[in-house]
């Protein structure tokens, strides 16, 4: 017996799955310098901790987050408005966190060396 709550057939875990966006780029007043070590529910790898200033950490950091976050406080805490800006070109997103934010803030699908000028 089929149940009407469940998701449509075929339909994909991402597609399902509740992103948070921030309410504000200038709301994101998280660190930028040194380590860190994230919340357990953001991240259970085993290795939560990431050196702010290597630049690969910051980006994992990054997605992690964006990915695993469950409130705008989860956000606000962790990351960093004007380091988000300059990231959002090369960060490893799925296809729908990318198109949330995208559509709350326009300025992250200009490149941040056009905005310089």
């Amino acid at each position: 017996m089929a149940r009407g709550d469940g998701a449509p057939p075929g339909s994909r875990y991402v597609d399902q799955r509740h992103f948070v966006v921030a309410p504000s780029l200038a709301d994101l007043r998280g660190p930028t310098h040194g380590m860190v070590t994230l919340d357990r529910w953001l991240d259970w790898s085993g290795d939560s901790t990431y050196d702010l200033d290597d630049a690969g950490d910051l980006q994992l950091m990054y997605q992690t987050v964006l990915n695993q976050a469950n409130s705008a406080a989860d956000l606000c805490r962790w990351l960093h408005g004007p380091t988000l800006r300059r990231l959002w070109p090369s960060l490893w997103l799925p296809a729908r966190i990318r198109a949330l934010w995208q559509a709350r803030f326009p300025e992250l699908t200009t490149p941040p060396e056009a905005l310089a000028g």
